[in-house]
């Protein structure tokens, strides 16, 4: 395989610094894709022509590349607790539990930033966030249900209260 490659380089570089910087950083991203694929190249500039430019002929037979898997990493689960409290959160801004807020209540206090975020929200959007937040606490219960090594007896032991 034989191939050329022609960049051209700014006319005055001294003025014109940031497309020099591009040509170059061209110029040099070539020349690795080259080495990377194990081909031999040879370069020529020509800085004194009308158009300056540079020429890299490349020539050899690429070796291939193995191509890495990329491995995704599945987020954290969300604890189940902060699943129902999200729930609880949002279902506090559906019209009829308006009569149940009380906002002199210590608990209002210190959420008022997030239920001012959530009260901004309209009713339809309350209701989809809200079932989201139930079904992702359903598929953490779930997901604690079927770990390796459960059984029947264990399954509760986190809930029991030594006396």
């Amino acid at each position: 395989m034989t191939g050329r490659y022609l960049i051209y380089t700014p006319v005055e570089s001294a003025r014109d610094e940031k497309r020099f910087d591009s040509t170059w950083r061209k110029f040099v991203a070539v020349c690795r894709l080259l080495h990377a694929d194990g081909l031999s190249y040879s370069v020529e500039l020509n800085l004194t022509a009308l158009r300056p430019h540079i020429l890299i002929t490349a020539s050899g037979t690429a070796i291939p590349r193995k191509v890495r898997a990329v491995h995704r990493l599945l987020p954290p689960p969300v604890p189940v607790q902060r699943c129902r409290d999200r729930a609880l959160e949002v279902s506090w801004f559906l019209p009829e539990n308006a009569t149940r807020r009380n906002s002199n209540t210590t608990y209002w206090g210190k959420h008022q930033e997030r239920y001012r975020e959530l009260s901004g929200m309209a009713e339809d959007y309350l209701r989809a966030e809200m079932e989201y937040w139930q079904e992702l606490e359903s598929l953490n219960r779930q997901r604690e249900h079927f770990k390796p090594g459960r059984t029947d007896k264990t399954a509760f032991a986190d809930d029991e209260v030594a006396a």
